[in-house]
């Protein structure tokens, strides 16, 4: 029996370049908890990003802003902690959703003063857009792959 393998074993264990020997379970262990720790909080903020996604369609439905904001903030903190990761992309992707749809708001605001049933068209595309990036992020995720490639 000599054949058999330990798959998990062999994840667990990386060679040191030197050739020295192999590295330490620990340093594997460490970086598992931050990648865990780092897809925790991209579900968190996917989450925020969600509900106002979705209270941006569903007539009625409406949230405050401070949870994008909150969204936000976290995404533009944590960002550096996930740099060289798959999930650098997520916290780009959600900051870049964010910072368009408030763009497009901005530009398309003087149609829905002005004009209510072209500005009320505007910003549903533009709420159906956002509500579809962040959709799309999430299923990228779940999928523990970087979404935007």
């Amino acid at each position: 029996m000599n054949d058999v393998i330990d798959v998990k074993a062999r994840e667990t264990r990386k060679e040191l370049p030197n050739g020295s020997g192999f590295a330490a379970p620990q340093a594997d262990a460490a970086a598992l908890q931050r990648a865990d720790g780092l897809k925790t909080v991209g579900w968190i903020s996917y989450l925020l990003h969600l509900i106002v996604a979705v209270a941006a369609v569903v007539p009625g439905f409406q949230v405050s802003i401070a949870l994008l904001i909150v969204a936000f903030v976290i995404d533009l903190v944590k960002k550096d902690d996930a740099a060289g990761t798959w999930q650098e992309s997520h916290f780009s992707w959600r900051i870049r959703s964010v910072v368009w749809a408030g763009i497009l708001y901005l530009v398309t605001s003087p149609l829905f003063l002005l004009l209510l049933l072209p500005g009320m068209l505007a910003w549903a595309v533009v709420s159906i857009w956002f509500l579809y990036r962040i959709v799309r992020g999430m299923v990228a995720m779940n999928d523990n792959r970087p979404v935007g490639v």
